[in-house]
């Protein structure tokens, strides 16, 4: 009986991934590499995919964060105590 060993990835999937081609500077790929040797992740691909995911979700926390820095407090609060106000009379008392 001759046994096959079958590659499969998980989290990946070929059909909907675009291939690309980066530069990147060599001690950085470096730094990858030894990622990917210490089984941290399957290759290179799914390594910087993983990444720059976690990058975009950073930036759209950071801006999300700059967004409700722009909002002004105090109108804010007024906002909430009024419309608190207003809707606390219709709450069932426990």
């Amino acid at each position: 009986m001759t046994q096959i060993k079958i590659g499969i990835t998980i989290g990946h999937t070929m059909a909907k991934a675009k291939k690309i081609a980066i530069s990147i500077n060599k001690d950085v790929l470096q730094e990858l590499d030894q990622l990917v040797e210490k089984d941290m992740f399957p290759n290179r691909s799914q390594a910087i995919e993983s990444m720059v995911k976690d990058k975009i979700v950073q930036l759209s926390k950071s801006r999300l964060a700059l967004e409700c820095a722009k909002l002004n407090k105090k109108e804010e609060q007024e906002m909430a105590d009024e419309f608190l106000s207003e809707e606390l009379s219709q709450w069932p008392k426990y």
